[in-house]
């Protein structure tokens, strides 16, 4: 099975000024390609050649599992953006959201602080448990909460490539950024899904 990105359902200047074409051009077009492309190259021939991603990610680790994560990370980031996006959720993810968090304003600042505080590179999620249980939590590099038995919802990648080029080391100022892109609408869905 070969591994393909998914298009983007907005333009690559479509983000911006919260995050700009020549961002994405680098980190959706050369990033997250080449996470596609190594994974297609290291499964040729292997077990996994004929694998989803999902299983890839439950079943592999080394290159393997780091290129099948960044490729299912990042299509699940990329995908939850959206022009105009923003604002708050409403519904069942925002009475959950409530209920985990006190408020979605304390969601908002949990979830920001996780972003910034994460040392080096890697993801800040929201996720599920088994009994439904909103949770912010941090993955290093390529780790992904499937492999923690957690459901994924939303994330935030804090990779440097993912805001160097609009913001330099401002991470902060990229978390401010990507509250005004969430697609909401999506996240929700996810949401009631589970």
């Amino acid at each position: 099975m070969k591994h393909e990105l998914p298009k983007l359902p907005y333009a690559l200047d479509a983000l911006e000024p919260f995050i700009s074409e020549r961002t994405l051009e680098f980190h959706y077009g050369k990033h997250h390609q080449a996470y596609a492309n190594n994974l297609n190259n290291l499964i040729e021939g292997t077990s996994f050649e004929n694998a989803d991603l999902i299983d890839i990610i439950m079943k592999s680790d080394g290159g393997i599992f780091n290129n099948a994560a960044q490729v299912y990370n990042h299509t699940f980031y990329f995908m939850a953006l959206k022009p105009r996006g923003g604002g708050q959720p409403r519904g069942k993810l925002y009475d959950a959201l409530v209920y985990s968090f006190g408020s979605f304003d304390n969601f908002k600042t949990e979830f920001s602080k996780a972003g910034a505080t994460l040392f080096g590179s890697g993801w800040v999620w929201l996720v599920a448990d088994k009994k439904n249980k909103l949770r912010i939590i941090q993955t290093s590099n390529a780790g992904n909460p499937l492999c923690d038995d957690l459901v994924p919802i939303m994330t935030l990648d804090v990779w440097e490539h993912a805001y160097y080029l609009d913001t330099q080391n401002a991470r902060p100022k990229y978390i401010e950024n990507f509250w005004e892109l969430i697609n909401w609408e999506l996240i929700e869905t996810r949401f009631e899904n589970l």
